[in-house]
């Protein structure tokens, strides 16, 4: 699937399934990519990989050939989303977004001009999305994570700014924005629901897509059922850990 076509099927709220990386090892990477998931996230602000692993795992991922290729930029910043794209990602998942403002923000650093302010130099990505402007302006996705109490409090105004291809529900931080005191607390399991419920209404009355991490393919396939478009299931190395514990059970008798 090319750029622009993952990036039509997102904005048309299709359905798409995804996969977390967090580990800096573009071998496991590439295997993950010929799983079949729609697109293959790679976490720059909470995984363990530098610029120059977030590049390999992208060259991981194409040549998987059947996933697009998204990375979670560390924040806000025009020269922490140019370089990611440049390097070739399909699209970005901006942390922290607050506001409208910040949503448009965001919609600046990933456009050129006229529309935007990126800064022309595609490097890699001319591979990929192609060279001209406009083309890859209609490539490329941006994502707008929801996950404070402002950004909740604005998610509407947020949904509805202009060339915001979707939004993005990172749960740990949205559970602690509700008032949980860890990021699994389960006395706030009402008020989180219906936080994530209001999330996904703005994103459907925008038209716009919506999206949620998740901690598992039977959660995920919930949230699609519950008027997400697309869902990201856990990460490399949860699985990793989770695999290797019940190995480990099995092997002594604890099954």
């Amino acid at each position: 699937m090319s750029a622009l076509e993952f990036a039509r099927r997102v904005r048309n709220r299709q359905h798409a399934i995804g996969y977390w990386v967090v580990l800096d090892d573009p071998i496991a990477t590439e295997r993950l990519a010929r799983l079949g998931y729609d697109y293959v996230a790679v976490d720059a602000q909470h995984g363990l990989i530098g610029y120059t692993g977030i590049r390999n795992a992208m060259l991981a991922i194409d040549a998987g050939a059947t996933s697009a290729a998204m990375v979670r930029v560390e924040q806000n910043d025009p020269f922490a989303i140019g370089r990611v794209l440049d390097a070739g990602a399909t699209g970005v998942i901006v942390p922290l977004i607050d506001s409208a403002e910040d949503a448009a923000a965001a919609v600046r650093a990933t456009r050129y001009p006229p529309e935007g302010r990126r800064s022309y130099g595609p490097m890699r990505a001319q591979l990929r999305v192609g060279p001209k402007p406009a083309e890859a302006n209609e490539s490329v996705l941006l994502l707008a994570m929801i996950e404070t109490p402002q950004g909740l409090r604005n998610v509407a105004e947020i949904c509805a700014t202009p060339g915001l291809d979707g939004i993005y529900v990172g749960p740990s931080d949205l559970r602690l924005a509700v008032g949980g005191e860890t990021s699994t607390d389960p006395a706030v399991d009402e008020v989180f629901e219906q936080a994530v419920e209001k999330i996904a209404k703005a994103a459907e009355a925008a038209g716009i897509a919506a999206g949620i991490h998740t901690p598992n393919g039977e959660v995920a396939r919930r949230r699609l059922e519950q008027g997400y478009t697309f869902a990201s299931v856990a990460s490399d190395l949860v699985h990793l850990e989770q695999a290797a514990k019940a190995h480990l059970s099995a092997a002594r008798g604890d099954l």
